[in-house]
């Protein structure tokens, strides 16, 4: 008892805000299952299965064998930002390559750099949930107070929802669209009601537009710093491990007005300085050149979620709305009397089946799962009958 009391001591009062990873620790436990001899079917991370494409690799290897192995500027490389600027552009977003964007070792980074840069203890959060646990853990540990709005299985806007939750302490509105875990994309008029309420109430907006690029059904995603009312309160997060199946890469960025980019950068001078210098070069190649490996991976997507969908709402008992965008489904689950952690570790335990639980993304996430189908097709079909099975020895 006494070893523990110290060793607590040691720890800074902010360590209580950060919780692990709800993905990581069922990666963990099934970690510890592979090791046991068993066989392990993955659907809880949301890691492309494919390689990063070629072209994107010679890039770097390029640029390494030409000595571009060090130190650049701590906004990112001017030719990223200015790749960045025109990808920007073409979704009707302006952003000033020199002032308004900051390249980041992954996505992830930028969302805590702009919640450091921007909010202060006390200070709430407005998160359209279920989301990415990622965005509540970022704001807490700026000192911020979470408020979820519930958005439902298809992550739609309810206007009343979010007008009934501001408060005078009201400061951000973090929205996710394609949404991790439900796939769900925001319509226009969402989009355009929710610049509104933050013009309103002089709130800043977080867009993780993460995967703006994996969409279905000709569904196409608006980028909400597109709007003509949200120029300098916005601040749009993007990055090129899902797109690009470049996870490992770590290679993210962010887009806002001069005097938030500029917090921003100080935060990362002040932790990991910039991003690999060579790996900008291959986000330059990403970004410039053909576009076709995009689509194909695009495609393959589609395939396995129409596959999973159609499987998954013939087990009875679930409901798998069939998601526009990203690479996950978030079905409801049937009545097992358990929760969505116990159900998860159970179809792990019992099945080989990794999920993650609904709870990991939100109070409204509860009854869920997320499943995501970044992953090959033969691995989906049976980790569905495994699922199928574990189902019908569970119901009530």
């Amino acid at each position: 008892m006494f070893l523990t009391m110290v060793v607590g001591a040691m720890l800074a009062e902010r360590m209580s805000l950060l919780k692990p990873s709800g993905t990581m620790a069922m990666a963990e436990k099934a970690r510890q299952l592979a090791e046991r001899g068993r066989r392990i079917l993955h659907l809880e991370i949301g890691e492309p299965n494919f390689d990063t494409p070629r072209h994107i690799v010679e890039a770097a290897y390029e640029a390494m064998k030409g000595g571009f192995t060090h130190y650049t500027s701590s906004r990112g490389i001017l030719e990223l930002r200015e790749a960045i600027s025109e990808d920007l552009k073409r979704r009707g977003v302006e952003a000033d390559p020199n002032t308004e964007i900051i390249v980041t070792p992954g996505a992830k980074h930028a969302i805590y750099c702009a919640c450091m840069a921007t909010l202060n203890p006390g200070d709430e959060v407005l998160a359209l949930s279920p989301t990415w646990p990622t965005h509540f853990t970022c704001a807490e540990f700026a000192g911020a107070k979470v408020i979820e709005v519930p958005c439902g299985e298809t992550y739609t806007l309810d206007e009343e929802e979010l007008k009934g939750r501001i408060t005078d302490r009201s400061r951000m509105i973090i929205l996710s669209s394609p949404n991790n875990p439900t796939g769900g994309v925001l319509s226009v008029e969402n989009l355009k009601a929710i610049a509104d309420i933050a013009e309103d109430h002089n709130l800043l907006i977080l867009s993780d537009e993460i995967y703006d690029r994996i969409t279905y059904d000709g569904v196409e995603v608006k980028s909400i710093a597109s709007l003509d009312n949200t120029r300098d309160r916005v601040i749009t997060v993007n990055g090129f491990s899902k797109t690009y199946a470049m996870t490992g890469w770590r290679l993210g960025y962010a887009a806002a007005n001069k005097t938030i980019i500029d917090a921003m950068n100080k935060i990362q001078q002040t932790t990991t300085t910039c991003p690999s210098s060579f790996i900008q070069k291959a986000g330059v190649t990403a970004l410039r050149g053909p576009q076709d490996c995009v689509e194909d991976m695009v495609k393959e997507y589609d395939r396995r979620r129409r596959f999973i969908v159609e499987r998954l709402n013939e087990i009875d008992g679930v409901y798998c709305p069939k998601p526009k965008g990203a690479f996950y489904t978030f079905p409801r689950l049937p009545d097992t009397g358990m929760s969505s952690v116990d159900v998860s570790m159970r179809l792990l335990e019992e099945e080989g089946v990794c999920t993650t639980p609904g709870t990991v993304f939100g109070e409204y996430g509860e009854s869920h799962i997320r499943i995501s189908y970044a992953t090959s097709l033969e691995v989906i079909s049976e980790a569905v009958e495994r699922m199928k099975r574990f189902f019908e020895r569970h119901k009530k």
